[in-house]
């Protein structure tokens, strides 16, 4: 059974685990993000959630509130193409748009299978980011009519 709920500090091994197994926009430091900003990103910055199919822990999504934007959202890699993605989007989505309009941004390498599911789910590119990502937006407007399809 897969599950969504919201992300709480004793999931942060495990989201740090997925973090640094994935194929794709890997760290190229994992030690560059520590327990701490994951607690900081959920608890004052904005909100997590955790995609669980059974007992194992298969991706999870951060929502920065504080700068509007995707500050994480990864699959493991033994869970891809089973929808955790889509439901971990989908429930972030929700709650950031019930707390603001503003519109939401994330950066993501070009070509990668992130840039296709970001496209897929409605995100517009808004130019680059950072080294060479591009930036996607999403606003209110576009996800309401999103969540009709």
């Amino acid at each position: 059974m897969t599950t969504i709920r919201e992300a709480v500090a004793a999931d942060i091994p495990a989201m740090h685990g997925i973090r640094t197994s994935v194929r794709e926009n890997r760290l190229s430091d994992p030690g560059l993000i520590t327990p701490a900003d994951y607690r900081e990103f959920m608890k004052t910055r904005g909100k997590g959630w955790v995609c669980t199919m059974g007992d194992t822990m298969a991706g999870f999504a951060i929502v920065d509130l504080a700068a509007n934007n995707v500050w994480a959202m990864f699959v493991s890699p033994d869970s891809e193409n089973r929808g955790v993605g889509k439901k971990l989007h989908d429930a972030m989505l929700h709650w950031y748009f019930s707390q603001t309009r503003t519109t939401l941004w994330l950066g993501t390498a070009p070509g990668t299978r992130a840039a296709g599911f970001y496209e897929r789910m409605g995100w517009q590119p808004a130019g680059t980011h950072g080294s060479g990502e591009i930036k996607f937006e999403m606003n209110e407007t576009a996800w309401i009519s999103r969540k009709g399809e």
